[in-house]
């Protein structure tokens, strides 16, 4: 097909360091599983690449965590390490060199550019503000202070950058902060730290952002933006406790964890080097080499702005791409835990196969950073109409008859000109677009190739032509054997072991993408079996939840006349109005409360309070010092609000039934068997409310 020569540049590829402190979840695996489709592309075209990665060990939250447990840092880092390159391994992530944080190599290279900044004048000290939490004696580190962002105001934030908007800023600019260890307010102190200056890099960095046309051009407004608006000096210490590489001549300051993080990636480089009679500098240090670091989009700031300057500053060469990806979402919602939509790697592997989510987000994945949503209905479809009823039945098909028919031997092939054209026509746009890195339009070609093959032998019918022309069905047979070869070699990238069993049946091995059109003939397969089935259609029922909650709307207050706590309310539930009777008088007004929208339980029992009758009864948070209601700002009145999994009860219910049902405030969210409460539209909010509060 192509000819490849040996490739000019040496090609070094990382992927974002996981961090030592959980395990991997599908979230993660979008970027190893694009990562590792790219690189073995590039291995099978016989590029000079180098896979790298490690794991991220340092910072405050692996010493609180680790402190938490009763074990040393070094202790849970080296058991999550073990846990990530199993969970790796399962996946087929085919890294080169997976590696540490917390290594000599990577103290080697911190302390190495440390010097070379500080000698440049880039690097200085200064008195700052820091945030101190009185109640734990420490220092608090960016991830464990969490407050509103100050740059758009989205609430619960970490210390360092907004997962909302992406702006990063310092700890003690974050709007009504909190500790995240014991939820107390914060004070700030006086310590010395160390700076880096990236301001003095603002025009250097623009210019490589113009220079460079790999990068995404709608990564590259964020960053001109940020760099328009100002780049501040870089604080890359901590004050200790700490667990990471202590800063040369201090006793009790560390370096930053994201100073020697992405160093991480040149310690990996190093080591694998170190052990195959490599030389570091021909990655890191050479116009021949070309770096790619693929990231999410929640660290742009950290590698479009201070890696390239630390690189810049320190004499080191500057990345070739960044692709950024978006972040995933589970049947439409956000990773959670509480709405049953956070699976790590092992849990995911207990239902399903590694290959099929590969094969799944390989559809998904393009060169831009978009946002992919694992639907598991679209997730079954994909892997039994795609995977299974095109591919797998398409090569399985044909190696069968030939194993049955002609005892596996492949001698000519039929002269099937326009076929072959159009297959070799869309191998091109396979090859094209897994450079690209838009994946989903690689494997439309590949199905394309496959629906092609499909259509060949179903119109030639061989089991009928198979009684009157045996050579031609041989010819056939022998086009569509080529066609399984060169679907072994154009989908191995996104399913690496699919691949090598089907080259297995195929009696070939380790073939190349120089292969891909090449004539086999006179070539004797193997056994043929089934490598792909169809998963099973489960229909999932629901546990049914004994309350009916709905979304009304106030349209009356009115005072209770024998009861100076008590309210009457008009309500609307969309197709009916009721009266409810609520204590929350002396908490809320009855302005504030007119045209709320409240969550009520529709379906209890009526009662007489003081001798007015309630048909239902509000929701509210009860942490003991008063109410707060469950609200509904965006949903419509009549609105069903539930906990995911769960069906509403119809049945009416009494009072004391109802009190046996423990919902819990968290966050200022409502939960049920760790389910959060919600609506089609929207989470329901809590007023007023502390963690822990009962809702009643």
């Amino acid at each position: 097909m192509t000819k490849f020569t040996k490739a000019k540049h040496k090609i070094l590829v990382t992927s974002a360091l996981p961090y030592a402190n959980g395990p991997i979840h599908l979230g993660h695996l979008v970027e190893y599983i694009q990562v590792d489709i790219f690189v073995r592309f590039l291995r099978l075209i016989e590029e000079n690449v180098l896979f790298v990665c490690a794991d991220d060990t340092h910072g405050a939250p692996i010493e609180i965590k680790a402190s938490e447990l009763g074990i040393t840092p070094e202790k849970l880092i080296s058991q999550v390490y073990d846990e990530h390159v199993q969970d790796f391994k399962e996946f087929l992530i085919s890294f080169d060199n997976y590696y540490t944080t917390n290594s000599p190599e990577n103290k080697f290279y911190s302390d190495l550019i440390f010097k070379k900044l500080k000698e440049k004048n880039l690097i200085y000290t200064k008195d700052i503000e820091v945030t101190y939490c009185e109640h734990d004696k420490r220092t608090l580190p960016d991830r464990y202070v969490k407050g509103k962002c100050p740059k758009c105001n989205a609430p619960d934030q970490y210390g360092d950058v907004c997962e909302n908007c992406n702006a990063a800023y310092k700890t003690i600019d974050l709007i009504e902060p909190y500790c995240a260890i014991c939820k107390s307010k914060p004070i700030r102190k006086s310590s010395k730290h160390y700076f880096f200056r990236l301001s003095k890099f603002s025009k250097k960095l623009e210019s490589w952002l113009k220079k460079n046309r790999n990068l995404q051009p709608e990564i590259k407004n964020f960053v001109f933006n940020w760099i328009k608006n100002g780049l501040e000096d870089w604080n890359i210490s901590r004050d200790g406790p700490y667990f990471g590489f202590k800063i040369p001549g201090e006793e009790d300051k560390y370096y930053y964890v994201w100073l020697d993080a992405p160093i991480g990636y040149i310690a990996s480089t190093d080591n694998y080097c170190k052990n195959h009679g490599l030389n570091t500098e021909d990655y890191w240090s050479s116009k021949d080499a070309r770096i790619y670091h693929f990231i999410g989009k929640d660290i742009i700031y950290f590698h479009f702005l201070f890696w390239p300057a630390m690189l810049l500053g320190s004499g080191f060469s500057l990345p070739y791409h960044i692709p950024v990806h978006g972040f995933l979402t589970v049947n439409n919602e956000k990773m959670s835990k509480s709405r049953g939509t956070f699976f790590t790697a092992k849990e995911f592997l207990q239902k399903h196969n590694a290959e099929h989510l590969r094969f799944y987000y390989a559809g998904l994945l393009s060169g831009r950073m978009s946002d992919i949503d694992l639907n598991f209905d679209d997730f079954r479809k994909k892997i039994n109409n795609e995977l299974a009823a095109n591919i797998g039945n398409f090569c399985y098909r044909v190696l069968n008859f030939l194993n049955r028919y002609f005892d596996g031997e492949i001698k000519d092939i039929d002269s099937n000109k326009k076929l072959l054209d159009e297959i070799k026509k869309l191998a091109k746009n396979v090859e094209k677009n897994y450079y690209g890195l838009n994946f989903n339009e690689a494997l439309k070609s590949v199905l394309h190739i496959s629906s092609l093959g499909n259509k060949y032998f179903q119109e030639n019918e061989p089991w009928k032509l198979i009684e009157k022309d045996r050579e031609k069905v041989h010819k056939i047979l022998g086009l569509c054997a080529n066609i399984v070869k060169d679907l072994s070699i154009l989908i191995e990238p996104i399913l690496p072991d699919f691949s090598l069993r089907l080259q297995q049946q195929l009696n070939l091995r380790n073939l190349k993408w120089r292969d891909i059109n090449s004539e086999l003939k006179n070539h004797k397969i193997g056994k043929d079996e089934i490598l792909v089935k169809k998963m099973e259609e489960k229909k999932e029922t629901k546990r049914e939840f004994p309350l009916n909650l709905k979304v009304a709307k106030i349209i009356e207050v009115k005072e209770h006349p024998n009861a100076e706590k008590l309210y009457i309310l008009d309500i609307d539930l969309g197709n009916e109005k009721r009266q409810l009777v609520a204590g929350i008088k002396g908490y809320y007004s009855a302005d504030e409360l007119k045209n709320k929208k409240i969550i009520v339980v529709a379906n209890l029992k009526p009662a007489k309070l003081r001798g007015v009758e309630s048909k239902g009864m509000l929701l509210a948070g009860d942490d003991g010092t008063g109410p707060g209601l469950l609200t509904a700002e965006h949903s419509n009145t009549g609105d069903k609000a539930y906990f995911e999994g769960l069906e509403n009860g119809t049945a009416q219910i009494t009072y004391e039934e109802f009190a046996k049902i423990s919902m819990l405030v968290k966050n200022s969210k409502v939960y049920f068997d760790n389910k959060e409460l919600k609506t089609d539209k929207e989470i329901i909010r809590v007023e007023k409310s502390k963690d822990g509060a009962r809702v009643r």
